[in-house]
């Protein structure tokens, strides 16, 4: 299977046609937030505040980044269970979020607003944070840095190995996936 090529942000156009399943390298600038970030994101958007960054056609990533050792721009930089966003996800897909990345599984409501919204899920390989942290290029915090590795980072990334877990259309992998190795009956 060969990898398809995504530059970010994301292109509405181009995520219509990633199925569930497919392998992507991505390319350029996406957001980190965790639990804490997205709550507070949310509040802003209930007070009518302003963002930290403009959610239009971009990719949050579900991590807390490792501190950096010197001459790295990030420490180890594995996926977070994407469950713990569930709860704030479909209210940042409804203002322009495009894509998110972790790892696990997503409830309906997500779902539902990723195939309204025609957004993308895609997940990181859990165990391999220091590999991970090689394709990041670099790392900013640009919101909430009280919070220390869940902070907002911006961070440039080149070819970003990544997998399409639940496409516009709502294709799930955890779904499909077994299912083509369940025995018959």
């Amino acid at each position: 299977m060969e990898n398809i090529h995504v530059q970010l942000p994301l292109d509405p156009e181009q995520i219509k046609t990633l199925r569930a399943g497919d392998t992507v390298l991505l390319t350029g600038v996406l957001y980190t937030a965790r639990d804490a970030a997205h709550k507070r994101l949310v509040a802003c958007l209930d007070e009518g505040r302003p963002l930290p960054f403009d959610l239009k056609n971009q990719l949050i990533y579900y991590v807390g980044p490792a501190p950096a050792s010197p001459g790295h721009p990030v420490g180890s930089a594995g996926p977070t269970t994407s469950y713990r966003m569930d709860a704030y996800a479909p209210r940042l897909i409804a203002q322009g979020l495009k894509g998110m990345m972790g790892k696990g599984k997503r409830n309906q409501a997500v779902i539902d607003a990723m195939k309204a919204h025609g957004a993308v899920y895609f997940g990181a390989v859990g165990g391999a944070a220091a590999l991970i942290a090689q394709r990041i290029v670099s790392s900013q915090v640009i919101a909430y840095d009280d919070l220390g590795a869940e902070a907002i980072h911006r961070f440039v990334v080149k070819d970003f190995p990544a997998l399409v877990l639940i496409d516009c259309l709502g294709n799930n992998l955890y779904e499909t996936g077994p299912a083509q190795y369940r025995l018959p009956d």
